[in-house]
């Protein structure tokens, strides 16, 4: 499989987990499209995740309108094997990961006529993503 999500250049290969904003104020509104998909709580989304919610919107809309993606997987996603006993330093990058506060905006679309086909590609494009999330105009 392709993966389109990779950072290429990063100054450390793993870093520290962090903490999840509860809420976020910089990207809670529409930027580029008139309907978006918007996170009500906060979690970190894997790049198939964001891949597979990316194709199932742009299926439903038929390639009639413009998505635009708001996050990116920038954040390194450590995993060590199920074998390793405890200890012996931190596990290799398994995949990539981005962290998404609750308000922010995920998806927005524009182009598309009908709000109803907008609407469905939206829920299901949610559906395949780990956190609740809201369609908002």
């Amino acid at each position: 499989m392709y993966n389109v999500f990779t950072t290429k250049k990063i100054k450390y290969k793993k870093t520290k987990k962090g903490k999840l904003n509860k809420l976020e104020f910089k990207t809670n509104k529409l930027k580029f499209g008139t309907v978006g998909l918007k996170a009500i709580n906060s979690a970190i989304i894997t790049a198939r995740q964001i891949e597979a919610s990316r194709q199932a919107i742009s299926r439903k809309i038929k390639k009639k309108g413009k998505l635009w993606i708001r996050i990116f997987p920038d954040t390194p996603i450590t995993s060590k094997s199920v074998a390793a006993r405890m200890g012996k330093g931190k596990g290799a990058v398994s995949h990539w990961g981005a962290k998404v506060s609750g308000g922010s905006i995920i998806f927005e679309i524009c182009g598309v006529k009908d709000f109803n086909i907008v609407k469905t590609a939206l829920r299901t494009g949610g559906a395949k993503l780990p956190l609740k999330t809201r369609i908002i105009k």
